[in-house]
């Protein structure tokens, strides 16, 4: 079985995978494969999916692929479920997290990427925490930190008792819930393939296993850098709780995704794709171009049109998604390498300094996202120059036309001067749109910039 995805002027035939098995420390066979060449991306299954079933062409295949593209990726069936053993006795969350370690010593994978997803999140977390060494970046997508807020109480009995009761209904009941929008035959084949994988007996077990998963103070402990990804309209896992997940650990990236189908591969799986790449290609390649000392790539981001949001929204409103857009953008910029400037700034904006010109590039793209996400886009304006350093905050002539630049962007365009152009113009992936010399208010001479497109 092959998966491919097509994209304009190519079509990606991804490798054929073979199953293996990988033995825990208690005995266990733990199915996977791997699609790809690269560097490693280990991930957990869902709940019970099963392994050749996810990474079929009209399922997950094309989501896998897209991965495949740069990096090694590898998927286990979780032990009971799918191709892994199913006599093996209850999972607990040390099951789960002894399942992450069989495949990855099987494989040798040192240092890896790992990315938990849905009742394995919490696994991913715990397996990070007891293995610091070997877990590169953590990626969580779609999962929560504590399994009692998943639901009301009535809702968790009536969930246990048709899966245990009546295993076939429960099986499409839950396809709808998880899936909304997709085809009637794709979420039949959703509820085949969760019957072939394991039982409803073993379905229930993992259910209340994943209702009463609390790793809250695990969080906090993990210190590799994490990028927590959630579609805002998930019925499975309410979208504040990974919100929640991402607060709590010290190092994370919180991206939200639209849409409201639970599993990555259906919807607007090339948003989770992008921001998956991005996330671990940061910091795999050398910087373009880094700055004599005394000079700094200065990053200047303001939201578009302030007044006009804080008059129709109200003035508490705004300030509260400021303030969160503030923080996300903060935590993108450190993500970068770059230097967030914590001094006194005017208006609505975000002042950071960086030491390559790539890098600052990549921080503008992301933020520029993220502003249109929260529904607050940003102007963007980056320029190369000497700066003033005081305590926490820069001062200096190329400050003030960093800002400048970043008034004459379009909403969620990044303007870059002439200087950062040079800097960065072998970077890879971005293509630089000549738009001109521009006149700067408060600066003598005219300023050529040019606006930054993704290739």
């Amino acid at each position: 079985m092959a998966t491919r995805v097509s994209e304009p002027g190519c079509t990606i035939r991804a490798m054929e995978p073979r199953i293996q098995y990988a033995k825990t420390s208690d005995g266990v066979s733990i199915a996977y494969a791997s699609v790809g060449r690269g560097p490693l991306l280990l991930t957990t299954p869902s709940t019970w999916e099963s392994l050749g079933f996810v990474l079929d062409d009209s399922i997950g295949g094309p989501f896998y692929s897209r991965l495949a593209q740069r990096h090694r990726v590898v998927r286990y069936d979780r032990r009971g479920t799918g191709l892994s053993d199913s006599d093996c006795g209850p999972s607990t969350l040390d099951t789960d997290v002894e399942d992450i370690s069989a495949v990855a010593d099987d494989l040798k994978l040192t240092p890896f990427a790992l990315m938990g997803s849905f009742h394995l999140g919490p696994a991913a977390v715990a397996y990070t925490l007891r293995h610091p060494n070997r877990v590169s970046k953590l990626v969580l997508y779609s999962t929560y930190a504590y399994g009692y807020d998943l639901t009301r109480e009535e809702v968790k009995t009536s969930i246990l008792s048709m899966v245990r009761s009546h295993w076939g209904i429960a099986r499409r009941t839950l396809a709808d819930m998880t899936s909304p929008g997709v085809s009637g035959e794709i979420l039949e084949r959703i509820a085949g393939d969760e019957g072939n994988s394991t039982s409803g007996e073993t379905a229930a077990r993992l259910i209340e296993l994943g209702y009463s998963m609390d790793v809250r103070d695990l969080l906090a402990q993990i210190a590799v850098p994490s990028l927590v990804l959630h579609r805002r309209g998930d019925r499975a896992v309410p979208f504040r709780l990974g919100r929640e997940l991402a607060s709590r650990l010290q190092n994370a990236r919180f991206v939200p995704l639209e849409g409201s189908v639970h599993w990555p591969w259906f919807g607007d799986s090339e948003a989770a794709v992008e921001a998956i790449q991005q996330f671990l290609g940061e910091g795999n390649a050398e910087l373009t171009t880094t700055l004599p000392s005394g000079t700094a790539v200065i990053f200047f981001a303001d939201i578009v049109d302030s007044t006009a949001l804080t008059e129709r929204v109200g003035d508490t409103v705004f300030r509260a998604q400021a303030r969160d857009l503030d923080d996300a953008l903060r935590s993108i910029i450190r993500h970068h390498s770059g230097t967030p400037i914590e001094g006194k700034l005017l208006g609505d904006g975000v002042l950071a300094t960086f030491a390559s010109a790539a890098k600052a590039i990549e921080a503008a793209l992301a933020c520029a996202r993220s502003g249109n996400d929260a529904g607050l886009p940003l102007h963007l304006g980056l320029h190369a120059g000497d700066v003033i350093r005081e305590e926490n905050n820069v001062f200096g002539g190329a400050v003030n036309i960093a800002a400048r630049i970043s008034g004459l962007s379009a909403p969620g365009e990044t303007l870059v001067s002439a200087t950062v152009r040079e800097l960065a113009r072998t970077s890879a992936g971005v293509v630089f749109e000549d738009r001109g010399e521009q006149a700067l208010k408060g600066v003598g001479e005219p300023v050529r910039v040019w606006a930054v497109r993704r290739a």
